[in-house]
């Protein structure tokens, strides 16, 4: 009896404590899910408020939209983290181990949480949701990636309010766990093991809570796919329509195709290859081309320009690559911030193009782009450290090293990021002068390398002293106009300051162009100058608080400049024809005169027939295939799994884009398809070349 009293006294004990029932599991999921909504609503708001400047004069109907957007993707987020407790219904032994419930739901929102707390910046300096980026940058040196955002962000204060906010969380899960238990009753199916009554209920529960969830992680109520990340893009803001994204489900993403086989994301060819390779071939060649190797290579050809349109004079080529130089912020083109007076007097002696774009928005992709004329590629944005990147392409090394050119790389960091010093020594090139190659610099940036103004002083000192006794191509790329922005303490320049978050951006693009303008003083003064000609462009721009188009093109344009003997006399001072980097080989071959063979992917811009305003196909950084192409007037944007969009647009002081109503241009869409599906083919087939690289070839 004394036995039986002491079983009732603990069993009574229990149901008081509050043993988990099937009524207060569910219970405990719904909170759980209303709290996962609520938290992930919050770093909406969150990412909304920090990045406010891009609100431009959107309505509160439009993020209104784009918040019922990102509740149906964050509902498939809470669908992840609510699993086990979904699964417990049928398990009870589960359902009992509710402290490890706990466990597992902090530290999801926790982990969800810091994602949401580092793309409040990420979003600020790319315009993008978390993706590849990420992966990409900590392949390469992660004692430089830390340096770079140490310096760069605030990333004590975000560690510090990550950890109360984790802390919190746990406290918040545990209270939820205190308030669905039953209090003073008897536990109607109980969690124990031996309790077997409840299972028809559970049964029913299940299914109906599996039915929910599978609803719920659809995104939608409609047949068909279930909510990608296309489907976000409902508002003509393209902040809004970030915003309705969820980090967490595009980092999955984009771990997803970073890690399989970067073939899988390849270009999907969507015509046969003999029609693709005919359009590209009227995109390209001109009067002036004559195709060579028809039968192995798609485009190589002999190139010889009309003796007019070169410049007898040029014996030397000097490329300019301006880090993050963006052409919204250039007063050349248009701005009013003068940000950019060196750069604006050097326009007035040269040739400028005002509808050019980089490539990609990443350097490498400007780098490999505009030296080895190549595009950049859906799945190969990062060609440069692929295994395909070892093939020989028909860039400026390989033109100007059959034509006996001298060469020098000069850049304030490391060689080894991006694999610079592997893939340019592969190309053909021999002389670098790096970071750990300057002494006593005048400012060394913790993170990357020394200053502008220490690159452009070493770049005019070798080229006065160690060049010049037979013809040479240099390049010379800067780097201080990059996060984390680190500048010498005594500026040379007045700082930007407006109260924006652009500001430290803006004074070091304005630094840069500073010393822009102190090389060019000295280049005067050397002997060569007067037999060269200089080629200044940026790598890739970076955006404002205007986006115009999905496609930003603000991160994508950027200013090319011409400057050699006579040449402004010959073309004019501004030219309106659209190009990409991979023209600038090209042209510059153009200018030197001869006949060339090459393979670029681009056009001289100076020698085109009458009536072709130029054309150009680039894509940003990150995983995802959205491409575009554009005309002097359109831009077609290709995303991938969705229909291609179509604006007409302008650059300048007063940038549009407006989307054009009704059917896309057919031709365009054609154009882009075939020109992504035939590079991506000469590429994989290793004929992207002056020569073949496969290794059955006679030329190997």
């Amino acid at each position: 009896m004394d036995n039986m009293a002491q079983s009732d006294a603990l069993s009574s004990s229990s149901a008081t404590r509050g043993t988990p029932t099937l009524k207060s599991h569910l219970v405990f999921t719904f909170l759980s899910a209303i709290t996962f909504l609520v938290l992930y609503t919050l770093l909406r708001v969150a990412l909304l408020v920090y990045n406010r400047e891009l609100i431009g004069e959107d309505t509160v109907a439009t993020f209104a939209e784009a918040f019922f957007n990102g509740m149906r993707f964050d509902l498939r987020v809470v669908v992840y983290a609510c699993a086990p407790l979904l699964i417990a219904i049928v398990v009870p032994p589960l359902m009992a181990r509710r402290g490890w419930m706990r466990v597992w739901l902090t530290f999801f929102a926790s982990v969800t949480l810091f994602l949401g707390l580092t793309e409040l910046d990420f979003y600020r300096e790319f315009h993008q949701r978390l993706n590849s980026l990420v992966f990409q940058y900590f392949q390469e040196d992660p004692k430089t990636v830390m340096s770079m955002l140490w310096n760069g962000f605030p990333v004590g204060r975000y560690l510090l309010a990550w950890a109360l906010a984790t802390w919190l969380l746990w406290k918040l899960f545990k209270g939820l766990d205190l308030l669905s238990r039953p209090r003073g009753e008897a536990a109607l199916f109980s969690a124990s093991p031996r309790s077997r009554s409840g299972w028809p209920m559970r049964g029913v529960a299940f299914v109906l809570c599996l039915v929910l969830a599978i609803l719920a992680a659809r995104g939608t109520l409609k047949q068909g796919p279930p909510l990608r990340w296309g489907d976000a893009y409902t508002t003509e803001s393209m902040f809004a329509n970030q915003l309705g994204l969820n980090g967490t489900l595009t980092l999955v993403s984009a771990a997803q195709a970073s890690f399989s086989s970067h073939r899988k994301n390849a270009w999907k060819a969507t015509m046969p290859d003999a029609d693709a390779q005919e359009i590209v071939r009227k995109m390209i060649l001109t009067p002036h081309d004559v195709l060579v190797d028809a039968d192995k290579a798609a485009i190589r050809r002999d190139y010889t320009p009309p003796a007019d349109a070169t410049l007898p004079q040029v014996k030397n080529v000097v490329v300019i690559l301006m880090e993050s130089f963006a052409g919204h912020f250039v007063g050349a083109l248009g701005s009013p911030l003068n940000i950019t007076p060196e750069f604006d007097k050097l326009a007035k002696e040269g040739v400028l193009f005002d509808r050019f774009f980089s490539n990609g928005t990443h350097t490498h992709q400007g780098m490999f782009a505009t030296m080895a004329c190549f595009p950049n590629l859906p799945s190969f944005e990062y060609l440069m450290r692929m295994p395909e990147g070892g093939h020989k392409f028909s860039g400026l090394p390989q033109l100007l090293d059959a034509r006996d050119f001298d060469n020098l790389y000069v850049y304030n960091g490391n060689f080894q990021w991006d694999n610079q010093s592997g893939f340019f020594s592969n190309q053909g090139m021999t002389n670098f002068i790096g970071r750990e190659n300057f002494v006593d610099p005048v400012f060394m940036d913790p993170t990357w390398g020394v200053s502008d103004q220490d690159m452009f002083d070493r770049g005019a000192k070798e080229l006065e002293t160690n060049f010049g006794k037979k013809p040479f191509y240099a390049l010379l790329q800067t780097l201080s106009n990059h996060t984390p922005y680190a500048l010498p303490a005594n500026l040379p320049v007045e700082r930007v300051n407006t109260g924006k978050s652009s500001d430290e951006h803006l004074t070091a693009m304005r630094y840069s162009d500073w010393a822009l303008g102190q090389f060019f003083e000295k280049a005067r003064k050397a002997p060569y100058f007067k037999d060269t000609l200089f080629v200044i462009v940026g790598d890739h721009g970076f955006g404002s608080e205007e986006q115009l188009t999905e496609m930003d093109l603000f991160r994508f344009n950027v200013p090319l400049l011409l400057i050699g003997p006579g040449i402004q006399e010959k073309f004019g001072a501004v030219r309106h024809t659209v190009g990409t980097q991979i023209d600038i080989v090209p042209t510059i071959m153009g200018r030197l005169g001869g006949q060339v063979r090459h393979q670029c992917w681009g056009r001289d811009l100076l020698t085109l027939p009458e009536g072709d305003h130029g054309i150009g196909v680039f894509k940003p950084s990150g995983g995802e295939q959205t491409v575009a192409i554009v005309t002097p007037e359109r831009i077609l944007i290709q995303p991938k799994g969705f229909e291609p969009r179509l604006y007409d647009y302008t650059l300048g002081a007063k940038p549009s884009a407006t989307r054009v109503a009704g059917d896309i241009d057919p031709e365009l869409k054609k154009q882009l398809e075939a020109f992504l599906q035939t590079a991506t083919k000469s590429l994989l087939d290793n004929t992207a070349g002056v020569v073949d690289g496969m290794p059955d070839k006679d030329e190997d």
